[in-house]
């Protein structure tokens, strides 16, 4: 049975599209609050979602104080230039093998979270996010999706100055600064889609649409991605992977984001994150 968790407030709830249920009371204490105790228990959500309709809700999602549906992830991946056409726009050849970097977990905030601008060079990156349901070590890519709890939209935000200020570029701490990867609005279950490697996805700023594109553009898909690094390390519930971003973005359009824009992202059958942008202090 497909279900959707969310974090509210710090509390675990599965969701419709319309209402949320804090996990802890609906399952009589058998889960705890954590979120992240959750995205461990994917078959136990999936039962307790099945039942929903008889159950009373906590609250409305509208309004709810919603948080990253994996709030601490042990590990966060990146990937760059892993849709084709983003890697034409960036005048960069088809990679051979994935561009993997480090997204520091510290970044991870909310769907409707601030994003703090630190220069005048910042980028967004309207991403798929894989979550890791089952710890695991090389696994094949028949296999990959059995170790998937589930999807969610996230923001791959990006420091071009500070990206680009060493040669060769340095990815992590350029796309970790504070607030620098809203994830949400929740994470959503692999069966919930009729295909999860065909997912549309769009990135708009103060509602001019810049990235429109699917998944199924993606060079290294999600199962490729996980047989790669659970080859290179072992995968730990809850550890997180950005699988990239397509064309559209602010660097080759001559649009960083500037204070008061609104980042709007949609990932089919996820949702939408509202992130507005504040101009603070420069890292320099």
């Amino acid at each position: 049975m497909p279900f959707r968790l969310a974090n509210v407030d710090g509390r675990a709830a599965l969701a419709t599209e319309t209402h949320y249920f804090d996990l802890e009371s609906l399952s009589d204490g058998a889960f705890s609050s954590d979120p992240m105790e959750a995205i461990s228990r994917s078959d136990e959500m999936s039962a307790l979602s099945a039942g929903l309709n008889a159950a009373t809700p906590t609250g409305p999602l509208d309004g709810a104080a919603l948080e990253s549906p994996v709030p601490r992830p042990q590990k966060a991946f990146g990937i760059g230039l892993n849709y084709r056409a983003h890697a034409v726009e960036s005048n960069m050849d088809i990679p051979d093998a994935p561009l993997i970097f480090a997204k520091y977990p510290s970044c991870i905030v909310g769907p409707h979270a601030t994003v703090e601008l630190r220069s005048d060079g910042v980028d967004y990156e309207v991403e798929l996010v894989a979550v890791i349901g089952k710890r695991c070590k090389d696994v094949a890519v028949a296999d990959a999706w059995n170790h998937v709890a589930g999807l969610t939209a996230g923001q791959d935000i990006s420091d071009r100055p500070a990206q680009f200020m060493a040669k060769p570029p340095q990815f992590g701490a350029a796309k970790s600064m504070d607030t620098f990867g809203p994830m949400g609005p929740v994470m959503v279950s692999t069966d919930s889609f009729e295909n999860p490697d065909d997912l549309a996805l769009t990135c708009a700023i103060n509602g001019e649409m810049r990235q429109d594109s699917r998944s199924n553009d993606l060079i290294f898909d999600i199962p490729s991605l996980i047989s790669t690094l659970s080859h290179m390390m072992t995968l730990e519930v809850g550890d997180v992977i950005f699988t990239g971003t397509p064309a559209g973005v602010g660097f080759a359009q001559g649009k960083p984001l500037v204070d008061g824009d609104i980042i709007t992202t949609w990932v089919e059958g996820i949702g939408t994150m509202t992130n507005p942008c504040v101009r603070v202090s420069d890292w320099q």
